[in-house]
């Protein structure tokens, strides 16, 4: 059973976007050499003279489009080759635009693209702790619970009879925390708002809005679990800083729907996840992203970090997932005709 084949045919027609975007990648020296958990709470520097423009009632204005296209083809881990070191050498950068390139032709070609083009980066991966850039080991309790895990990004799942063979994704509910702040390879759009006391992301993949508070709005109740949690949000300097609990647990932690991530990772109710948003240059965002769940990771948590880049002449349209999702009958079907073959051989 092809499961790629069966996503694509799931997957609303892609929307062709120019593969000339530019990367303007700005980092410290000063982060190259920090230890990696320090490094991810240092934003990258600004441009001498820059100034934080501001929103007309006094906070830091993060406000446009920063799509994700440019971090397509940098993985979610790290390759084991490049060990503990965070960004490539001039050599390796070469050698990753010239894959971006072939990668661009490859994918842009023909009347639907099959993927939206994307440029290369420096970095080696997007993880930035544990300092090898790998994903953390699973817990004997993680392990249990992916046990228990179904879906089409399952490695080595074929049977498929009812829609709870199928995880939240696939049934067009929601991609989930912290996938939904991960590059894909198309509909990586994301547009933030802010209004007084309030931010706003919009996002392309899922149809996803996340509002965020940024006042004194209490926490919600422990009882109250959600897909995507409660978000509550704070001013600290110029950065926005993000602090997500009350999760549901049923979507998963990671998927390969992210390039270079893990095939499928469970997550739990106590998931905490932390964001911080600090804009560095008119074009530039450091973002970056702990997740900390001690009952799925040996090592209890794992971050990210990594720029937004603004392209305002981005166009997101309406993600209509539900209304032409084919895919849950197609793999029903398809499970079930292959067993009943293999069954009369």
């Amino acid at each position: 059973m092809a499961v790629l084949s069966s996503r694509v045919m799931a997957e609303r027609i892609l929307t062709l976007r120019g593969a000339g975007m530019r990367l303007t990648l700005i980092v410290s020296l000063l982060m190259v050499w920090m230890p990696a958990a320090a490094a991810a709470q240092q934003p990258a520097a600004s441009p001498a003279g820059w100034k934080q423009p501001m929103t007309p009632w006094g906070e830091p204005d993060i406000r446009g489009m920063w799509p994700l296209n440019h971090l397509i083809s940098t993985p979610f881990q790290r390759p084991e080759k490049f060990g503990d070191r965070r960004f490539l050498t001039d050599e390796e950068f070469a050698a990753a635009q010239k894959s971006a390139e072939d990668r661009n032709t490859r994918f842009q070609a023909g009347a639907i693209p099959q993927a939206d083009a994307g440029a290369a980066t420096r970095q080696t991966s997007l993880m930035v702790d544990p300092p090898n850039g790998r994903f953390p080991a699973l817990t004997p309790r993680g392990k249990e619970l992916y046990d228990q895990m179904r879906g089409s990004y399952k490695p080595g799942q074929t049977v498929f009879d009812t829609p709870e063979d199928f995880d939240t994704w696939d049934r067009c509910i929601t991609r989930g925390l912290p996938v939904s702040m991960l590059p894909r390879n198309y509909n990586n759009g994301i547009r933030i708002m802010q209004f007084p006391g309030y931010v706003v992301l919009l996002l392309e993949m899922a149809h996803e809005t996340r509002i965020i508070p940024t006042g004194k709005r209490p926490a919600l109740g422990a009882a109250i679990k959600q897909y995507l949690g409660e978000s509550r949000g704070r001013w600290e300097g110029n950065t926005l800083v993000v602090e997500t609990t009350n999760f549901n647990g049923k979507p998963a932690m990671t998927n390969l729907g992210v390039p270079g991530s893990p095939a499928l990772t469970p997550a739990t109710a106590n998931l905490r996840f932390t964001e911080r948003f600090t804009r560095t240059a008119n074009d530039t965002i450091d973002y970056q992203m702990t997740v900390e769940d001690p009952e799925i990771l040996t090592t209890g948590k794992w971050s990210a970090a990594f720029p937004l880049k603004l392209d305002n002449d981005y166009k997101m349209y309406e993600y209509a997932c539900h209304e032409g999702n084919t895919a849950i009958r197609n793999y029903i079907e398809t499970s079930r005709f292959e067993r009943a073959k293999k069954a009369g051989q």
